[in-house]
């Protein structure tokens, strides 16, 4: 959060001063590093809080960044100089602040990292400290950034299957809904002084239409709190898991969805053991990032492996593999490459994903056109039928 601060000068200047910081005692740090005294400390109000959430730092953009700076030759206290020299942001530059004053202090770069823990994830903190005891932070940092990029390549590949197929349920669930509520009760008001017997659909359609024409404001109302019930259960059973449990007993689904958490998993744990993070450690790190069955299974897997088995056959017991993967694995601990072989298991993994997440939208696409081209038809065509038998009987 954010401090107005009224602050000493040493030429005896008082001097006000906005400081981005944990608590006071983070502002009194900041303020001794820059020999300033404080006078005055006080919390930002909101509009000041707000302009700092804005300040955000993008991870894997930041890594980037800082990755060019040290492979060019300059030093990590250099390089975020120079970040925050060419930084716009305000928010971004009190974070880029941060961390200078931190190692200006004399701490390490993940201690000063680990006291932002909104902003830089245990992951991330974790390998920057592997790197500094190897002394070879870009080396760690590129790593990273290939795990980032992997991961959003398989999450925007999953989000761009999905994108078609929503709108057409949206477009077609409008376009029936439009019938239903519009143009069904405008036909039943024609047919209602015909006095022709009409099919039993058509009529059953048509007493929903008077009934929509005569409760419009209820029915839009109930419209209305039945979806907001349904985004609160959705977010609830997000929050709690329930969805994901929901997903996984699908027949189908529920493997490729078990399959993709393993891709994370050991993507990850390929990444940590790269990096230099004994095995136990990374895999302590990582049951944050799962869900509760894969992170259940991983505090299995981990008790094991403290008891002294090997890793193949912890998470073999665990079911954490499959049969291809628990191959890898044995070959990976033979030949002392097991980080290089878990982030292979995971390039395998998501080449399966990919190729079912390309032949399931070319089948589900097509079905779902089908299924909403015959509701909407058969509306209309129920309309209509009173208008043909009329026809029929004219003739």
């Amino acid at each position: 959060m954010q401090f107005d601060v009224r602050a000493l000068s040493p030429d005896h200047l008082m001097t006000q001063l906005t400081i981005d910081a944990q608590d006071e005692l983070d502002v009194q740090r900041q303020l001794e590093a820059r020999g300033l005294f404080a006078a005055s400390i006080t919390p930002s109000r909101s509009l000041g809080q707000k302009k700092s959430a804005r300040g955000r730092l993008s991870l894997v953009l930041f890594s980037q960044e800082l990755l060019a700076l040290l492979t060019a030759g300059l030093s990590i206290v250099e390089g975020l100089e120079a970040l925050l020299e060419k930084e716009a942001n305000d928010g971004t530059r009190s974070i880029l602040t941060r961390l200078l004053s931190g190692l200006r202090e004399g701490k390490r770069f993940s201690q000063v990292l680990a006291e932002q823990p909104e902003l830089f994830p245990p992951l991330y903190v974790g390998i920057v400290k592997a790197a500094e005891g190897t002394s070879d932070l870009p080396r760690s940092l590129t790593r990273f950034i290939d795990y980032q990029q992997r991961i959003d390549a398989v999450r925007s590949k999953v989000i761009s299957a999905a994108i078609y197929p929503v709108i057409l349920l949206v477009v077609g669930g409008g376009v029936a809904l439009f019938l239903i509520a519009y143009v069904v009760p405008k036909f039943a008001e024609v047919y209602q002084g015909a006095g022709r017997d009409m099919p039993w659909m058509s009529q059953v359609m048509l007493d929903w239409g008077q009934f929509a024409a005569t409760h419009t404001s209820g029915l839009l109302g109930s419209i209305a709190v039945a979806l907001i019930l349904l985004i609160l259960s959705v977010r609830h059973a997000l929050a709690q898991g329930g969805f994901a449990r929901l997903v996984a007993r699908i027949p189908g689904i529920g493997e490729r969805v078990r399959i993709y958490e393993l891709s994370r998993l050991y993507l990850t744990l390929g990444m940590l053991l790269e990096g230099g993070i004994p095995i136990v450690s990374a895999m302590e790190t990582v049951q944050g990032m799962v869900s509760a069955n894969i992170k259940s299974s991983l505090q299995s897997a981990t008790t094991t492996i403290q008891s002294g088995a090997q890793l193949s056959n912890a998470f073999e017991n665990s079911r954490l593999t499959t049969p291809i993967s628990l191959r890898m694995l044995r070959v990976g601990e033979r030949s002392g490459e097991l980080g290089s072989m878990l982030t292979q298991s995971a390039s395998f993994y998501d080449g399966e994903i990919t190729r079912w997440i390309d032949r399931f939208t070319r089948t589900f696409e097509p079905i779902l056109m089908a299924v909403i081209g015959v509701i909407v038809g058969g509306i209309v065509v129920l309309l209509y039928m009173p208008i043909f038998d009329l026809a029929g009987s004219l003739s």
